[in-house]
């Protein structure tokens, strides 16, 4: 049986491994089977370490969507400034320029025109249309198999999945 620091060590060595990205992971299953303990022991420390990287997951999804509306809100004003600068400019008939510090000029845009196209599709010609391939309604089938049995279709067995509370 290995000493409590001894045991501290170990886990604290696979947590380590876990966040490092590099491990692959042969050698984390290979370094937990290689702790010893109990199987409660082993499960609780899994349970832990499970925990601490979800609370980090959680952690870093809300900072990604502070930083996404942060970028969101700049790029959003960036563009409002460049709008009222450019139309200014359009208004007064001053669009290409230089200063000291940047160049500035308001052109047409490049690439294809822009296209607009009417909610109304029945009065596009057929050869205009993309044809698609008919998608299957997965809610309607899994109602008619409720009822009875197709060849074409079946339902799987429900999957299982662990808790840790």
């Amino acid at each position: 049986m290995s000493t409590i620091y001894e045991l501290t060590d170990a886990w604290k060595t696979v947590e380590e491994m876990l966040y490092d990205g590099e491990t692959d992971e042969q050698t984390i299953l290979d370094t937990l089977e290689s702790i010893e303990g109990e199987i409660e022991d082993k499960a609780d420390n899994y349970a832990r370490l499970i925990k601490n990287m979800a609370a980090d997951v959680t952690a870093l999804k809300a900072e990604e969507e502070r930083l996404h509306g942060r970028r969101t809100s700049l790029e959003n004003r960036i563009q409002r400034l460049k709008n009222t600068l450019q139309a200014n400019l359009e208004f007064i008939g001053k669009t290409k320029f230089k200063t000291q510090m940047f160049s500035f000029s308001v052109s047409k845009n490049g690439g294809k025109q822009p296209l607009v196209i009417t909610d109304n599709l029945g009065d596009i010609p057929g050869k205009y249309l993309i044809p698609q391939n008919p998608l299957p309604d997965k809610e309607a089938i899994r109602e008619l198999l409720a009822e009875k049995e197709v060849e074409w279709a079946h339902l799987e067995p429900y999957g299982k999945h662990l808790t840790i509370r």
